[in-house]
């Protein structure tokens, strides 16, 4: 139920790892999850909820960036209105919480976990990092 709210607000299911949620450490719970399932452990009920909610079972998958196609070309669509990618963290396109999407791209970078392509192809049209 946690995770499905945390999916609602956020537009994934992404849990980082150490995000808590009411009180739950929601995103050790996932991470345990997802140990599960590569165990062979995980109950197939609980696994076919949390997939029809959309819990990508890699974070790294096709899954995942097929929703960062789909992100970034809402990105490259309020440029091209804008004529910039400024935008509070709260901002919404299309019921996508774009403005979360450009905060974790930003956050990512500083850490340096971030792709060098999608690093490139978001300089291209304009994300400033500062």
């Amino acid at each position: 139920h946690l995770l499905v709210g945390f999916q609602k607000r956020e537009g994934h299911c992404n849990v980082p790892g150490k995000s808590k949620v009411s009180g739950i450490d929601l995103g050790t719970w996932l991470c345990s999850q997802r140990m599960n399932r590569r165990k062979g452990t995980l109950d197939a009920a609980r696994e076919e909820q949390l997939e029809d909610i959309g819990v990508a079972w890699d974070p790294g998958s096709e899954r995942c960036s097929e929703r960062w196609d789909k992100n970034y070309q809402l990105l490259v669509e309020f440029q091209r209105r804008n004529g910039h990618c400024d935008m509070s963290y709260k901002y919404k396109e299309n019921g996508t919480h774009l403005g979360t999407f450009l905060f974790k791209q930003r956050d990512m970078r500083r850490k340096g976990k971030l792709d060098a392509t999608r690093e490139m192809k978001l300089e291209e049209i304009g994300v400033v990092w500062g």
